[in-house]
């Protein structure tokens, strides 16, 4: 493996730490607005500046170098795309977030999904550092300091068509940090990176090292081993449906038995493998179930009706069709969308 030379490496700057600051929101807002009333103008550095100037006249700062940063920070991070033309959906999710918690959430889809360090208002680049990152903890399980920093230098990640590094990579790119002393020179940058690593979902720091928060049954479950099935996607997808639980019930419990059991899985009403990547990690495609009734829904022996009454199969044992009698979801709990995909549950996975 050819490692590159040490210039070249994961560059990341913030003006904003705090995702959740109304100083971080309210330039995003402006910028979303900026694209919306410029979608049929050709970009300039005219307009670019008009738009830095809103900025600043909002959310005064040392200078227009500040600005400029801030701007570049929501392009590097996935907010908006180059040339300032477009944003995905996310971003509107992300500004409109009831809580922290859901904007949490948001905000780790976009980053995983969209982020590259080496864009820019007027340079793309398809680079994916932190999707690279976090699929190198999964096969890796920790990352340490070293390890991160390591990661830091591999900046032609053409070079791994799999997505991540494996444990002889990582430790070849370890020998490389030390022997050029990259932490030395770029010690705020690998503190950036570290800061936004702490904000995103089920990601922790533990003396010094980066792990999932879940353990090794939720990470390698059921729920991440069906084949195309993205593992973070996925928790995201999970936290978002006990975000709303928590909401609607007052606790982290299963739907169906109300019931706050030590796991809980995101279960499928349109199935994973039938989903476009949109309705695969859409919340209103889930039901937050204990093991048991995830098996039962997911094999197609419960489903519900839309003002959340229980369909048993009659392949169940009479005994355990009378046991089930006594669950329904509540109504609250069944949105126009996640009924919808009940239809669709009903018609093509209950039998």
């Amino acid at each position: 493996m050819t490692l590159q030379n040490y210039e070249d490496y994961w560059k990341i700057t913030l003006e904003y730490t705090n995702f959740n600051s109304p100083r971080f929101i309210g330039t995003l807002k402006i910028i979303v607005d900026f694209i919306n009333a410029n979608k049929n103008n050709k970009y300039s550095q005219e307009l670019y500046k008009s738009m830095q100037e809103t900025i600043y006249s909002k959310f005064p700062k040392v200078d227009m170098g500040s600005v400029r940063k801030s701007i570049n920070q929501c392009v590097k991070l996935g907010f908006v795309n180059t040339f300032l033309k477009s944003y995905p959906e996310e971003t509107i999710e992300f500004l409109e977030a009831r809580t922290n918690r859901i904007r949490k959430s948001t905000l780790s889809k976009i980053i995983y999904k969209y982020s590259s360090f080496n864009r820019s208002v007027v340079n793309d680049s398809n680079q994916r550092e932190i999707n690279f990152l976090i699929k190198t903890l999964e096969r890796i399980g920790k990352l340490s300091s070293d390890d991160i920093i390591a990661l830091m230098t591999i900046s032609d990640l053409s070079k791994f068509p799999e997505g991540y590094l494996t444990e002889d990579e990582l430790k070849k790119a370890k020998l490389n940090a030390e022997k050029i002393k990259f932490i030395k020179r770029k010690y705020n940058q690998v503190g950036y990176l570290k800061n936004i690593l702490s904000k995103l979902d089920d990601l922790v720091f533990r003396k010094g090292d980066l792990y999932f928060e879940d353990d090794a049954e939720e990470l390698f479950g059921k729920e991440f081993n069906e084949k195309g099935r993205d593992p973070y996607l996925q928790r995201i997808y999970k936290n978002q449906l006990k975000e709303e639980v928590s909401g609607k019930m007052g606790g982290v419990k299963c739907m169906l038995e109300k019931l706050e059991y030590p796991s809980l899985v995101g279960s499928h009403i349109k199935p994973f493998s039938v989903s476009n990547p949109k309705e695969a990690y859409d919340p209103d495609n889930g039901l937050l179930l204990s093991r048991n009734m995830d098996l039962l829904f997911d094999k197609g022996y419960i489903s519900f009706k839309n003002n959340g009454k229980i369909i048993i199969s009659r392949r169940l044992p009479k005994e355990v069709n009378q046991y089930l009698q006594r669950f329904f979801l509540d109504k609250e709990v069944i949105n126009g969308k996640r009924s919808d995909y009940l239809m669709y549950h009903r018609a093509k996975v209950f039998h």
